[in-house]
Parts: C-alpha cells; sequence; structure tokens
C-alpha cells in the first residue's frame, strides 16, 4: 500500500527536521519547501525527503507545491516581527494560513495538520496570541469530508537545538552573576519536541482527530524563574536570578526589542501574561507519556556548561 506524501511547511526549523525524520523512516515521502535548500543538506542524507527550493510561497506557487500531495503540515509561524503593529504576524500566521487552505482545496489535498500554540485567542493579549487564534479558527472552520484538519497548541517546546533553554543559556553566558528578569512568575509546562512529532504522528490517520484541537504539555510546571535558575545550574554557574516588576519587566521589553534578533518584545510581554499550561494535557489522549524536562535537557546544556568545556579542552590536550 503506497504511504502518502508530505508537505512539510517549515520543516527545516527545529520541529519540522525532526518531524521529516520521523515521516521518513516510517516510509513516507516527504517534501520540505525552502528558500535556501543547498544549507539543509543534512536533510538529503535521509530516505525519501526532497528539498524543494520556494520563493514567497504566494498563492500560485503554493497551489503547485502541493499538486499530488496527501498531506499538508504547517509548522510555519515567527515569536516576534519587525515592526510592533502586529501585520507581521497576520501576515504569517493569518494570510499564509488562508492562502494553504485555499491551495489544499485547489490541489486536492485530504489532510492538514496545523501547529497553532498554547493559549491561542482571536481575543488574546498579544498579537501573536491573537493571531494564532484566528489562523487556528480558519483551520477548524474548513473541516469536511474533502479536508480533514487537526491543530496543536503546544507549550513552549523543548530538545536539542530549541530556542528556549538554549537562548536563555547564551543570554546567561554573556552575563554577570545578576540576572533581571522579566515576567518571572509566568508558569510554562515545556513539552518535548519528541512528544510533539509523536502527536502529529498519531494523529494523521486518526478520524477522532478530525476537527480537533490539542493541548501538548510536558508532565511539569515551572515558573519562567525556576526555568532560567535550572539552566544556569546546568552550565555550571548559578546565577542569581532576580524578577522585575510588572513595570520594569514593561521597560526591559521596551529595550530589547531594539537588539539585534529581538530577544525581548513588548510583545511577548503581552503573551506571557498568560499561564502557558494545559487546562488538560491531551497527549495522555494521544498514548503519548510526556517527558520530563530532567530527562532530556540535562544531556545538551552540559556541552555548553564550565565543567563540560573543561573536558573537552582536557580531552583535546591529551590527544
Amino acid at each position: 500500500m503506497r504511504k502518502s506524501k508530505i508537505c512539510i511547511l517549515g520543516g527545516t526549523g527545529f520541529v519540522g527536521q525532526q518531524l521529516a525524520a520521523r515521516f521518513a523512516s516510517l516510509g513516507y515521502q516527504v517534501l520540505i519547501p525552502s528558500r535556501r535548500p543547498e544549507r539543509h543538506r543534512e536533510l538529503l542524507v535521509l530516505p525519501d525527503i526532497q528539498l524543494k527550493r520556494a520563493g514567497s510561497l504566494n498563492q500560485d506557487e503554493l497551489n503547485g507545491l502541493f499538486s499530488g500531495v496527501d498531506v499538508v503540515i504547517n509548522l510555519i509561524g515567527i515569536l516576534n516581527e519587525k515592526g510592533n503593529n502586529g501585520l507581521g504576524f497576520q501576515r504569517v500566521h493569518i494570510g499564509l494560513t488562508r492562502k494553504i487552505i485555499a491551495a489544499c482545496k485547489h490541489a486536492g489535498v485530504h489532510r492538514l495538520l496545523h501547529m497553532s500554540a498554547l493559549n491561542a485567542d482571536p481575543k488574546g493579549p498579544s498579537h501573536y496570541l491573537r493571531s494564532k487564534g484566528k489562523a487556528e479558527k480558519e483551520v477548524l472552520g474548513v473541516e469536511s469530508g474533502q479536508l480533514h484538519v487537526t491543530c496543536f497548541r503546544p507549550s513552549v517546546i523543548f530538545g536539542p537545538g530549541d530556542g528556549f533553554f538554549n537562548r536563555f543559556a547564551a543570554l546567561l553566558r554573556m552575563s554577570p552573576f545578576i540576572f533581571p528578569l522579566a515576567c518571572a512568575e509566568s508558569l510554562f509546562s515545556p513539552v518535548y519536541v519528541g512528544d510533539v512529532v509523536d502527536a502529529f504522528i498519531n494523529t494523521l490517520d486518526n478520524e477522532e482527530s478530525f476537527g480537533q484541537a490539542y493541548e501538548l504539555c510536558g508532565p511539569n510546571q515551572f515558573s519562567l524563574k525556576q526555568l532560567v535558575e535550572y539552566t544556569s545550574q546546568q552550565l555550571g554557574m548559578h546565577h542569581l536570578v532576580i524578577g522585575l516588576s510588572p513595570g520594569m519587566s514593561c521597560l526591559q521589553a521596551r529595550m530589547l526589542e531594539f537588539i539585534p534578533g529581538k530577544p525581548f518584545s513588548r510583545d511577548n510581554y503581552a503573551s506571557l501574561q498568560v499561564d502557558s499550561v494545559c487546562s488538560t494535557n491531551d497527549l495522555d489522549e494521544l498514548g503519548i507519556h510526556p517527558t520530563t524536562v530532567d530527562s532530556v535537557v540535562p544531556g545538551y546544556l552540559a556541552q555548553q556548561s564550565t565543567r563540560g568545556r573543561y573536558d573537552k579542552y582536557r580531552q583535546l590536550a591529551n590527544r
């Protein structure tokens, strides 16, 4: 029996690469559009993965990309935009989603899996959450006999190469002993990237998942301060993490959004006013046992720790 052909938008990203590798290992044909395929040659060594050069993903290009495709997975999203008016979020999250839906209908795609976000809500406190909520509503609104859809709402995703623990590790390495932290009491339930990948795979052919949105969280809740302190400890640095007041948190956001890479913004601050924890962890419903932070994070942060770097240099010296 022929396996489905899957197009993964955002397939060169953190979640996308692991998802593509898993689907390829299961015998699926995987198509990954990319503006610069030559930068992702590590994907080409995997069986049944095709990287295809793509531009701005306009309607005509998406129509062509989806020709002969059975399943489309949309992982494309941004945490920050160039400006502060929400137009970037609308273009990427809402505008692109509408084009994807139209292209799925045009090409006869029968399955669409969409990455949303925990707390996605058209009336949410930030441009990010509002745009994610509106995009999710668009996707769930097209569930039909011709196109079956499923959305996923993860808390912050962790794993080797993530943008959460690794980002704080980089900031901590550049910081003195004291680390001022905005929104320190905001809560998270970090979810392992492998569990998120399993959620996509387990719902692919599951008719009970049609038209559903699943909240994905890890087994534990942590404040942002606890997670940053944990990262510092794993690095062997033991910073003093000081939580900032709401006013100082907002001021820090105003300052950091002008730094290249925009490590923190006023829109991020607004998003953090809602705890990123699940009301019901749907990993259990999908037959997935949530992975703990402790079982994964120390392994990849150890390579960045003071002790880890010392051991590396000692090994080089003894060669």
